[in-house]
């Protein structure tokens, strides 16, 4: 990145990925490179039990997936607003409060941005989900201000927030020559968020926004809820889910399986109680192999692992109609078939409450859908394809405009730095 003449920054926090933008000399943003040549930071950290070391990035991922000793933790994101947020949580030696463990990844944000940009970091304009948490205000706003604590705690002097969604079309908004009537759909890692904005080239100069924002509506469900859905329905049948106890009397509990398919929640499966509890179910179970082979699994602290390659088989099922799903579990081999008919079953629901979302949206806009002359896609969710048409089906007059899915957030968060902080 050539020089800056602001050091006001455009964060993106992310369930996934998490990058910085700043203005160059010529006003123009640009993301910061975080971890090398790239500018997107993966929002994972790894507690390295060999070296003592908190990883990050791609790095933490890294040591992770070839067998370092250690703890990882990824959609930090995904806990804020949440019950986890006043629980601490044992790492090697001592516990943990979510907030520093949030905190710890922020600071890794801002002094890499230092690092690369040579000037202080300590204003910012943060984005954030138009919902954090559904159906509930108060925990909604309660994670923001958690999330702005942990950003002065490290250091950060001056932290607002803009929606997601709106920053997208601020990036979008420097391309346009007319008047267009935005529908921006930003379906990330955690949450999935809609805005209708007024956009034109008369407009991208004004200050106050307010008027151009017709209206603005979120969900959780996202990325790590699809991989979540295409584990439950395809891999953890094969570890045991859906079969029943020895005796016929009950199914196996599904709390385990639903632990071990969620990015945030596999680390509950590591106490010492819920191993024993793990080990009880596999004596009772009919199907015991099935469900001795995920005991070894979780002995062997690879939910993370299979997580990601579940998320991998969902990035392929974009471009293949079915995926043979192998995952090594000591001597043996987790295997399932993977379809993308079975995958658009499992998102049936959750595609439903999107576009549920998104006819709320527009309702609450004043406008009919017919009126929507653009959707602007942003977020890597969006390469879904049965997510994308869900969205193609419920506004067909309109044309599908595909962003920088990582990086237009951060980019329009920079704009809005300068909106909000001005030039300095």
């Amino acid at each position: 990145m050539g020089s800056t003449m602001t050091s006001s920054f455009g964060i993106d926090f992310g369930t996934s990925n998490s990058t910085v933008a700043a203005l160059d000399a010529a006003g123009e943003p640009q993301l910061v490179a975080l971890e090398g040549d790239h500018v997107t930071l993966p929002s994972a950290l790894f507690f390295d039990f060999e070296s003592d070391e908190v990883r990050c990035g791609r790095d933490a991922i890294g040591h992770y997936m070839a067998g370092t000793e250690g703890r990882l933790m990824r959609a930090l994101k995904s806990v804020l607003g949440s019950a986890l947020m006043k629980e601490t949580t044992r790492i090697k030696a001592r516990r943990y409060a979510f907030p520093e463990i949030i905190g710890l990844f922020i600071a890794q944000l801002r002094s890499r941005t230092e690092v690369a940009l040579g000037v202080p970091c300590e204003q910012a304009v943060v984005g954030r989900p138009v919902r954090f948490v559904d159906d509930d205000d108060a925990a909604d706003a309660e994670a923001q201000a958690q999330l702005e604590q942990a950003f002065r705690d490290q250091g950060f002097a001056h932290v607002e927030f803009q929606f997601e969604p709106i920053a997208a079309a601020l990036d979008y908004e420097r391309g346009v020559e007319r008047e267009e009537l935005v529908l921006v759909a930003d379906l990330g890692g955690g949450t999935s968020d809609f805005s209708v904005i007024r956009v034109s080239p008369d407009r991208r100069s004004k200050i106050d926004r307010a008027a151009d924002i017709l209206s603005t509506g979120g969900v959780h469900i996202g990325g790590t809820d699809f991989d979540r859905l295409l584990s439950m329905a395809s891999v953890m049948p094969e570890l045991g889910l859906g079969t029943e106890t020895k005796d016929g009397k009950r199914h196996l509990p599904v709390a385990p399986y639903y632990n071990l398919s969620t990015w945030h929640r596999v680390n509950q499966l590591y106490t010492a109680q819920a191993q024993r509890e793990l080990r009880e179910t596999a004596r009772e179970a009919e199907a015991a192999e099935r469900v001795a082979l995920m005991v070894e699994l979780v002995e062997d602290r690879r939910g993370h692992a299979l997580i990601g390659a579940v998320e991998d088989a969902k990035i392929a099922l974009s471009q293949a109609p079915e995926v043979a799903f192998a995952f090594p579990v000591r001597e043996d081999l987790l295997s399932a078939r993977m379809s993308i008919e079975a995958f658009d079953d499992a998102l049936g629901k959750a595609v439903a409450k999107l576009t549920g979302t998104v006819a709320d949206v527009i309702a609450s806009a004043g406008i009919s859908r017919d009126t929507i002359d653009a959707v602007l896609l942003t977020g890597g969710s969006t390469q879904v394809p049965t997510v994308l048409a869900g969205l193609e089906a419920a506004l067909p007059g309109a044309k599908l405009v595909r962003t920088d899915v990582f990086g237009s957030v951060g980019q329009g968060l920079a704009l809005e730095a300068r909106r909000r902080f001005g030039q300095s």
